[in-house]
């Protein structure tokens, strides 16, 4: 043979195998590309749009009230497989994603959030406390600080339903006839109810509801104080008691204010000054 065409013979041997090798190549990487963008489908040989055919109430559960659940996962970012073609793993614990917070080491999460695919549709065991403080801090705070007959009792006495909140009037009997569930509130606040704050503009016969004497010798007065409303002189806070030079800076000379520095010597009570 000729080497011209020895030549020839090799280099088409060498072309064959060139495009025998990128072939394999081509094919090994759409492989692996196939295996990589499939990677739940190989272990369930399912996908989202497959497990929502058969899984119709949890896919309500997930629309209605998914939360994060909704807008962050699928479903084979949780259930990693499906029976019987993979058992372990099915049902993934809360800890493989919530970490980080006081809330997310507590046990037994189900006995609050019963259906993981509406994880904010609480159902709230009874005579709970620590748990409910590890998210609403704010308000176990405020229980401490401030105690009260609230600061005794479990969050669920109250709160039977997360996000629900019970009227006053449901344990408590008004101070007057005529005192409704939004009075309430314009002096108490439920976490601390003792600590009684008002704006100026409450009416003093909310006042006079709990403190009667007093709102009726003001009522009577013939002095200036009867023009005067509660939180006039008892700014802000219950409990605030003035002093009088607040007010009358020099009411008398310098030799009465000597003789008698105390003003309740001659003015016994101040809501009516006689």
């Amino acid at each position: 043979m000729h080497w011209r065409e020895v030549e020839r013979f090799i280099f088409v041997c060498l072309r064959f195998f060139c495009i025998f090798c990128l072939c394999f190549a081509v094919e090994v990487s759409a492989v692996e590309e196939r295996a990589k963008e499939d990677s739940n489908t190989v272990a369930t040989g399912l996908t989202d749009k497959e497990c929502v055919k058969c899984h119709t109430e949890a896919t309500k559960d997930i629309e209605e009230s998914g939360g994060a659940h909704k807008t962050k996962v699928g479903c084979l970012d949780c259930h990693k497989g499906h029976p019987p073609k993979v058992m372990e793993g099915v049902i993934p614990r809360c800890s493989e994603c919530h970490t980080g917070e006081p809330h997310f080491e507590l046990e037994r999460c189900l006995m609050c959030h019963s259906n993981p695919h509406a994880p904010l549709r609480l159902k709230l065991a009874r005579k709970i406390t620590g748990p409910c403080l590890t998210c609403h801090e704010k308000q176990g705070q405020e229980l401490d600080a401030y105690k009260s007959f609230h600061s005794n009792i479990a969050c669920t006495d109250c709160h039977n339903d997360h996000g629900e909140i019970f009227e006053c009037m449901e344990c408590h009997r008004p101070h007057s006839a005529d005192m409704n569930e939004p009075d309430c509130k314009r002096c108490h606040q439920a976490h601390m109810p003792l600590e009684i704050i008002y704006e100026d503009d409450i009416s003093s016969a909310a006042c006079g509801a709990c403190h009667e004497e007093e709102f009726d010798l003001l009522a009577n007065s013939q002095t200036r104080h009867k023009e005067l409303s509660c939180a006039e002189c008892h700014a802000e806070r219950h409990k605030t008691v003035p002093e009088c030079q607040d007010c009358h800076v020099k009411p008398h000379s310098a030799a009465i204010l000597d003789r008698f520095p105390d003003c309740q010597s001659c003015h016994n009570d101040p809501h009516d000054l006689i």
